[in-house]
């Protein structure tokens, strides 16, 4: 079975590793996103998947296309592939692109769809504070994430995870899971459950403002957001003019302290610096001003010793 490999983010890379190693599969080609200028000069670099294919399948045509038109059909008809499997690829495929493949196409979902549809549900499951989530693997349908369930497997979640972290997860379960969905298909065996389509949820793009710490939040609702927005696009609030990132905090659970929001109230020996917030203290544990490194709390406040009862904000 031909297989093309729609993807952009380094979640899929050990998806594309499994595909290269799962047999009576032959990788006929990768599809990601154009190189990217990054850095101070520049330079086009490409995406994650799209460098990861040079190492692992250098001798795969990796397919760069701005636009999924006439011209990149084209170039995905020619490999002649069966099946299009996709992992955060970031775009819409029309009817007239899904049916160069014969086999359909099948999309890795880091949910338990139908809830959180959509393209940040990592994230929304942090900042939800659930208990649990999943991944799903679904056929490809035109309205997104709405495709029929092939497999579903849950994972409790610990209320620590960032989305760094639980995105390393995820890419290692997708990658166990595929194989057995793909030798489904191979062998006609593959068993599809329609979505229950009046319970979805959905999610979207975060960017770089959702970072923005507003301190009249609980405590509880910032701590999710800082590790959901962790490593990107990163929790901060303004000290001093400067911007300052909150990169590990927790929930205080000690006696309670008078400050109004976002002032720093003092410090816990134990916990880290105390932040009043809406409702309840965060308790913060590493700090980086814009450009600096990243600190232990206690190093933070040795150079900055102006930090206790400053009022953070815009």
């Amino acid at each position: 079975m031909r297989v093309l490999f729609a993807a952009s983010p380094a979640i899929a890379i050990p998806s594309l590793e499994a595909l290269c190693k799962t047999e009576g599969v032959e990788l006929a080609g990768v599809l990601t996103n154009p190189d990217t200028s990054k850095g101070r000069h520049g330079t086009p670099l490409p995406t994650e998947i799209g460098e990861a294919a040079e190492k692992i399948c250098a001798h795969v045509s990796v397919l760069k296309p701005h636009k999924l038109d006439a011209a990149a059909r084209e170039q995905v008809s020619s490999l002649k592939p069966e099946l299009l499997v996709t992992f955060a690829y970031g775009r819409i495929f029309g009817p007239k692109f899904l049916a160069l493949f014969p086999l359909g196409g099948i999309n890795i979902h880091p949910s338990l769809l139908p809830k959180y549809r959509g393209p940040s549900p990592i994230q929304a499951a942090i900042l939800n504070r659930d208990t649990e989530t999943g991944i799903t693997v679904q056929t490809l349908a035109q309205e997104m994430d709405s495709g029929d369930i092939l497999t579903r497997e849950n994972l409790r979640l610990t209320g620590s995870e960032t989305a760094g972290s639980l995105g390393e997860i995820m890419a290692q379960k997708a990658a166990v899971i595929l194989p057995e969905v793909l030798k489904n298909i191979a062998a006609g065996k593959a068993c599809a459950q329609p979505q229950d389509h009046s319970k979805a949820t959905y999610c979207s793009l975060f960017t770089r403002d959702n970072g923005l710490i507003g301190w009249k939040m609980s405590a509880a609702e910032i701590e999710a957001r800082i590790r959901a927005f962790y490593p990107w696009p990163l929790c901060r609030t303004i000290h001093g003019g400067r911007e300052l990132y909150i990169l590990k905090a927790e929930v205080y659970l000690g006696d309670a302290l008078n400050g109004k929001p976002g002032q720093v109230v003092g410090i816990d020996k134990q916990a880290g610096i105390l932040i009043q917030t809406g409702d309840g203290i965060l308790a913060v544990t590493e700090l980086q001003y814009q450009g600096k490194k990243a600190l232990f709390w206690r190093d933070f406040l040795n150079g900055a010793r102006d930090f206790i009862n400053a009022q953070l904000g815009s």
